[in-house]
């Protein structure tokens, strides 16, 4: 179920220093998690980018959203661009516009996401889908298996699906 999505702009809120723009997203991502006291933070990790300075900045907001997930106590899931794009679409190396058009129709979205939004959407999309995917593998892994060996094969599996 859609509840709600968007993009921080910190750069168009006229911050042009990148401290005051980390602390923009910091304080904007606190006040959507208030709002809507979600359980998890997904994530897509990080990639190898052909601009080194891309990379520093993408890296620096992740760990903004990351502590902003620790200060609010949500549990964090990270998966790889390709995982995202795999539970999504159907295909590891999908378009842009591919992901847009599967998550418009996976939520019912009346109007085509914009990128930013459609790649947050996609993640957590995809954090679901493995969420239930997992949960009916440990039930059928922990069927007949006492309590305690039910523990140790969930907790195995976790780490086993987690990476």
């Amino acid at each position: 179920m859609h509840v709600c999505s968007g993009a921080i702009h910190a750069a168009a809120a006229g911050r042009h220093d990148i401290s005051l723009r980390l602390a923009f997203v910091y304080s904007s991502l606190l006040e959507v998690m208030d709002e809507h006291r979600p359980d998890d933070l997904s994530l897509e990790r990080n990639f190898v980018a052909r601009n080194i300075q891309s990379a520093f900045r993408l890296g620096e907001a992740r760990g903004v959203a990351m502590a902003a997930a620790a200060a609010r106590g949500l549990r964090l899931s990270e998966y790889t661009p390709m995982m995202v794009k795999k539970s999504v679409v159907g295909y590891g190396r999908a378009d842009k516009q591919q992901v847009q058009l599967a998550v418009q129709r996976l939520l019912g979205l009346g109007e085509l996401p914009g990128t930013d939004t459609a790649d947050a959407l996609a993640a957590a999309l995809c954090h679901g889908l493995a969420g239930s995917f997992e949960a009916k593998v440990q039930a059928r892994l922990c069927e007949g298996l006492g309590p305690r060996t039910a523990s140790r094969v969930r907790a195995r599996s976790w780490r086993t699906v987690r990476g």
